[in-house]
């Protein structure tokens, strides 16, 4: 379902005030965001400071202990039951290290969705799986291979075609170049890049990868101490006046991803 008229300026994803705890462990403490239609919103932050829980919370699959989050306008918290409700095909969703089946081929992989929530028929579903091979750039004789015969940059490709074989506006990604070589995870980057021009998509990026939070980053929120640091474009936040949002980007690996990310700009605008 695509937006109307009259909800095109509202955000996809509001945070309010969201608090978590796990028994006497606080996570988050009254946490508030909102992230635009179109945008690739990053959620960064150091080990442990709930990143990954908050993804969950978002999509439905946990509960928060306090506060509201909104999806499409829609409570998450009626989301929680199964993945049965039409919200869901608004959405796909990239697991840390892809998630895939080991006892399924790459295509069977990526149709997963297809055959579990329509009624098409095994030949549609063939093509559009093809397609999605395609479209993230992996070569059609992988559609066979199982998950251990695929390099680590092959997996991730295989689990965004998943991702995104429903057609979906919005689309999360835990952790997508975590493990990968540089070389690897910036082809990653580029290719996250191209699918949202291309299919519209609206992302949200876990990550605490420097070079892509510096590549591709529409804004970022900084999760610590429980809250939310600070939200902003990368150079916003790298101007930051909390000391932990600083140390973040101006140690010695946010410097060298910073001044990749200028070499970058400035090849692309030659």
């Amino acid at each position: 379902m695509k937006p109307s008229a009259t909800n095109i300026d509202r955000p996809v994803i509001e945070v309010d005030r969201v608090s978590t705890k796990f028994g006497q462990a606080v996570v988050h403490e009254s946490i508030s965001l909102s992230i635009r239609r179109g945008e690739i919103f990053a959620i960064a932050g150091g080990n442990g400071c709930g990143k990954t829980t908050l993804l969950r919370e978002i999509i439905g699959l946990i509960t928060p202990s306090a506060g509201t989050i909104r999806l499409f306008g829609l409570d998450s918290r009626k989301l929680e039951m199964g993945d049965g409700h039409p919200v869901h095909r608004r959405f796909g969703v990239m697991f840390q290290q892809g998630g895939l089946f080991s006892s399924l081929t790459l295509a069977e992989n990526v149709a997963v969705p297809l055959r579990e929530h329509t009624t098409l028929s095994a030949g549609l579903i063939r093509e559009i799986v093809a397609a999605k091979i395609a479209m993230v750039d992996l070569p059609p004789d992988s559609a066979v291979k199982y998950p251990a015969e695929l390099s680590g940059g092959m997996r991730r490709r295989a689990a965004l075609a998943r991702a995104i074989v429903m057609d979906p506006e919005l689309l999360f990604l835990d952790e997508p170049t975590a493990g990968l070589d540089p070389i690897v995870a910036a082809a990653f980057d580029e290719l996250v890049l191209s699918l949202k021009r291309l299919l519209g998509l609206t992302v949200v990026m876990v990550t605490h990868d420097l070079d892509s939070l510096w590549e591709i980053a529409t804004r970022v929120a900084v999760l610590g101490r429980g809250t939310v640091l600070g939200i902003g474009t990368m150079q916003e936040l790298s101007q930051s006046n909390d000391l932990t949002v600083r140390e973040y980007f101006h140690g010695p690996r946010g410097r060298a991803a910073r001044e990749q990310a200028v070499r970058n700009g400035q090849r692309r605008d030659a």
